[in-house]
């Protein structure tokens, strides 16, 4: 969506370094809660919430302001499990064959394999598509710009905004993902780009110990 004209930017508000700096350690020590989880109870949770979190996605930056994604939100039990015999019949051949050996020392840790129960059993799935192109009703193409990285970064803000909803969630990117085009019927400029798994954890959840890099790791100030 492109537009002509500029406005003034009234919706910036300045706070001063006390508060920022109060406002980004409450933020981080938020996220440092957040855990990807494989457990997931069968409580529903309502479509607002949902729609909210696709909502914050969406104000993601893009290439262009093409907004190059579209989100597909699955609550049907038989749509679920064909996405998972699908899913499944993908990941049985990838590990048991076409994984090199240092993927599956990698993942060994974690105990990910080709069973994915959560596909059914979590309240939603939201299946995420990048489109390298729109048409229009006449079919003409209108080329997208730098959509793998418009894609990425509005998934990232979905995964925070369902944290701060009060969900989890699990990203699941079984290899190819061609079946969800023709499971969810969507068209062939749309390329699948991950599923979300979103839900509440199962009461007995368990997530592996981990510990994230510092700063020093990270990043490099100059």
């Amino acid at each position: 969506m492109h537009h002509d004209k500029f406005v003034p930017l009234a919706s910036y508000i300045e706070y001063s370094e006390e508060v920022m700096k109060e406002r980004s350690k409450l933020f981080f020590d938020d996220l440092k809660r957040r855990r990807t989880v494989r457990d997931f109870a069968d409580k529903k949770v309502p479509q607002e919430v949902i729609e909210n979190c696709i909502k914050a996605a969406s104000t993601a930056p893009s290439g262009a302001n093409k907004q190059p994604w579209h989100f597909v939100v699955i609550s049907e039990p038989m749509v679920k499990k064909q996405i998972r015999i699908a899913a499944e019949e993908e990941e049985r051949e990838f590990y048991s064959g076409k994984a090199p050996k240092e993927w599956l020392d990698a993942v060994a840790p974690f105990g990910t394999d080709e069973h994915k129960p959560f596909l059914e059993s979590a309240p939603y799935l939201i299946a995420i598509f990048a489109k390298s192109y729109d048409a229009d009703t006449d079919g003409k193409k209108a080329k997208n710009y730098y959509v793998q990285e418009s894609v990425g970064i509005a998934t990232g803000i979905l995964i925070t905004a369902i944290h701060n909803a009060g969900l989890v969630s699990l990203t699941h990117t079984p290899s190819p993902m061609n079946f969800l085009n023709q499971i969810l019927g969507r068209p062939e400029n749309e390329r699948p780009y991950l599923i979300l798994v979103v839900g509440y954890p199962a009461e007995d959840a368990k997530v592996p110990v981990l510990t994230k890099k510092t700063i020093k790791e990270i990043a490099t100030f100059l």
